[in-house]
């Protein structure tokens, strides 16, 4: 049986154009270890985009692996109403240890875009209940990217994702968000003022007094092409959250559990948002589930009798799984066991050291990126005047096809290929990753010519 065949026969894939496939068949993977997928004829692949940002720990890790095979003996999952078990309750205590001061209840779901509709219609329902029924609107920052869902997409900013369904989003202003490598005020975001914010000033004299909150992913704007702004434009968000009473949404569902280098992205402006959305590395890229987290104030709104109509009336059938909060326990004991965030700066130094030796003086890449382990290479038809190629060139794509004939997973988006591996990943092997990058960068650009 050939089985990319009965793939095809029966498979819709996500985020994917299914023509391409006739081109590109899918691969069947058979296993994998650490960085490394291997398909059926047991060509490897290094996972150096952690299976869609979400392998923290490398595949088939040990430690996580005993974690679940022994929850699975005792208890597999559980109605989480009126009912709990000890997995869920450690990972709270645990959690509380590492997340920014003042974040201290937990409400479980089982995906990131559901932790961020979680966070959505808590933040409407906390104005609504404490006599602000008149902030019922959304802000967001323009490019970003918090889901699939109706209510994700809404907030979201991406027309990739979202345009065809506009007609049934939500209302949401976009500011225009921070874009360091085109700077319309021509700075530089390791030096900068964050001069851009006077945008979401703007927006919030004029909009918040029917905002009930504003969301984003702090730093790091995933899908926009791996777009990096300041610190300091975070922290000048927080008081203006303050001072116009709007809840502040931290969308860490790619940037959590280390990926920017501290244990969440909202620690480089040392904030804590009323309200943070976890997923992906939360179980080590395992088990699906998510939290969203918020603060004492909030829950206190929601916290009443019965007949008074105030509860959190959210649920989804596997909140809460054994499973998953056990895999979330193994992956901050290794956090904890092996000083991982310390290692991961001697890592990541390395990766921008190396990329920078490699793609400095190409004439095709514009800009080398990175926060934490993540980089990103973002490629431009001129490097003098960031020219883009024509999209209608799917740049990104055939570089991504070249990768993968040498061995290499590089998703792209648009025309930005990026490194974003597991924590764990050794010199060796991101060497390998940088020798097979450039090998398909130069055989990608020579298809589009």
């Amino acid at each position: 049986m050939n089985l990319s065949q009965e793939d095809l026969k029966y498979i819709w894939h996500p985020c994917s154009q299914m023509k391409d496939y006739e081109t590109l068949d899918p691969i069947i993977i058979k296993k994998g270890k650490g960085v490394w997928l291997y398909d059926l004829n047991d060509k490897k692949y290094l996972d150096i985009i952690s299976s869609w940002w979400c392998n923290l720990f490398g595949h088939c890790n040990e430690k996580i692996n005993s974690a679940i095979q022994n929850q699975l003996n005792a208890l597999e999952h559980v109605i989480f109403a009126n009912f709990s078990h000890e997995p869920a309750i450690r990972l709270c205590q645990e959690l509380i240890k590492v997340l920014p001061k003042g974040l201290a209840k937990f409400n479980f779901s089982d995906n990131g875009s559901s932790s961020v509709e979680c966070a959505l219609k808590m933040s409407f329902q906390y104005h609504y209940q404490t006599g602000h029924p008149e902030k019922t609107d959304f802000m967001s920052l323009s490019d970003g990217y918090h889901g699939e869902t109706i209510g994700a997409l809404s907030v979201g900013g991406l027309d990739l994702y979202a345009k065809i369904y506009n007609p049934m989003l939500m209302r949401c202003k976009r500011i225009p968000a921070p874009d360091c490598y085109r700077c319309p005020y021509g700075k530089n975001r390791n030096c900068c003022n964050v001069e851009c914010f006077v945008e979401a000033e703007r927006a919030f004299q004029q909009y918040a007094c029917k905002t009930c909150a504003i969301i984003l992913e702090p730093l790091l704007q995933g899908s926009a092409g791996m777009r990096i702004y300041p610190a300091k434009y975070l922290a000048k968000l927080r008081v203006l959250c303050d001072t116009y009473n709007v809840l502040l949404i931290a969308d860490e569902i790619a940037t959590g559990f280390g990926r920017t280098g501290k244990m969440f992205a909202c620690d480089h402006a040392e904030i804590t948002p009323d309200i943070m959305c976890l997923s992906k590395g939360l179980t080590g890229g395992y088990m699906p589930m998510s939290i969203t987290v918020t603060t004492q104030k909030i829950y206190d709104a929601f916290y009443d009798d019965y007949l008074k109509g105030k509860a959190f009336m959210h649920s989804h059938t596997y909140s809460g799984n054994p499973l998953g909060c056990s895999a979330a326990l193994a992956v901050l004991q290794i956090f904890e066991d092996e000083n991982i965030l310390l290692k991961t700066k001697a890592t990541a130094d390395y990766i921008t050291s190396t990329l920078t030796t490699a793609f400095i003086d190409h004439p095709n890449i514009g800009e080398i990126r990175h926060i934490g382990l993540i980089h990103a290479i973002e490629l431009v038809k001129d490097k003098a005047t960031k020219e883009s190629f024509d999209s209608s060139m799917r740049v990104g794509y055939q570089i991504y096809k070249e990768a993968l004939n040498l061995g290499l997973i590089l998703r792209p988006l648009g025309d930005v290929i990026y490194f974003n591996p597991p924590l764990n990943i050794t010199v060796e092997e991101i060497d390998i990753a940088v020798d097979l990058c450039q090998k398909a960068i130069h055989n990608g650009l020579k298809l589009t010519k």
